[in-house]
Parts: C-alpha cells; structure tokens; sequence
C-alpha cells in the first residue's frame, strides 16, 4: 500500500497555510515552499507539494468550473420545458461521476473502511438523483404529450374554421414552440 501524503498528515492550521500559499503563488514556487515549511518545522518535499498543489489545483478548477456553469445556467436557460432543472441534474451528475472517480485517493489511505464508506455515502445520495431525473424526464414526455394533442386539435378545428393548411401548421407550430 502506497505511503500516506506527507502533506495531508500536517495540523490543520499549517494545512490550510499552505493552501493559502499554493493559490497566492498560482500553484507555482514549490522550492519556496518547501523551505518554508522546513522554517515552520516540517520536513516535507517539495515534490510531495507539488503532488499535493496539483490535486488541489485540479479541487478547485473543479469547483470554479461548476460555479460557472450553474451561473451560465441560471442566465441563459429558459426554465421552460424544465430546461434548466434538467442542465443542473446533469451537471450533479457530472460532480457526482468525478467524486466517484476521486475516490481512487481513498485507496491510499491505510484504513479501507473511509473508502467503503464513502462509497456508501454516494451510494445511497445517488439514489433520489436518479429519481429526481427520472420523474423530469417523465414530466418533460408528458407535457410534451399534452402539447402535441392540444396542437392537433386546433389544428383540426382552425381547418374546420376554413383557414389554410399553412396558418393551421403556423399555429400548430407556436403551441409546440417550433421555430421555423
């Protein structure tokens, strides 16, 4: 079993310290770094920094990325059709699939319990996901149902009205939102 991160095992205080550091020094200067935790006391390279900045770097681009695609969710998505409910499943679904993935570092830990139950955790969160998908998709089907058989019904009356074919589909088209 691969050794514990040398930096994960540091008290929390100089742990976040050194976050602070790794985001002030845009993920650069890990010679600098080194040294000064050698100052502070601790003896760790700055290959396992630099191992260390790099999967917090990659947390925290993570996490931007997903702030930003929830505000160019919340800006740009109509909440028609539950367009926008369906964007935000499916970006908690991309979040979920990458915690999953990150569960990999769980296995160098010494303790194979974290990792089952961490396992466990998404396990049993992923559950009312896919539930909460299942029923938008079954909404979105049968609005879009009710949609169609109202648009075929004006349809059938506006031709018994006497208008064209062409104004019947127009207006079969504005129901179903159609664009042409």
């Amino acid at each position: 079993m691969p050794k514990r991160s040398t930096v994960k095992q540091l008290p929390k205080a100089v742990k976040d310290w050194l976050d602070a550091a790794l985001v002030e020094s845009n993920f650069s200067g890990y010679r600098e770094l080194e040294e000064a935790l050698k100052k502070r006391g601790y003896d760790i390279s700055k290959s396992a920094v630099h191992r260390y900045g790099q999967k917090l770097e990659q947390r925290l681009a993570s996490i931007k990325a997903s702030t930003e695609a929830a505000k160019v969710i919340s800006e740009n998505i109509s909440n028609e059709k539950g367009a926008q409910s369906d964007a935000i499943l499916e970006m908690i679904q991309s979040e979920v699939f990458q915690a999953l993935m990150s569960l990999e570092e769980i296995k160098e830990e010494d303790d194979p319990m974290k990792r089952l139950t961490a396992l466990s955790f998404v396990g049993k969160n992923i559950s009312p996901l896919i539930g909460a998908s299942i029923n938008l998709k079954k909404y979105q089907a049968e609005i879009k149902a009710r949609a169609e058989a109202a648009a075929k019904e004006v349809e059938t009356l506006v031709k018994k009205g006497g208008l064209s074919a062409d104004t019947a589909d127009q207006i079969r088209q504005q129901i179903l939102g159609i664009t042409a």
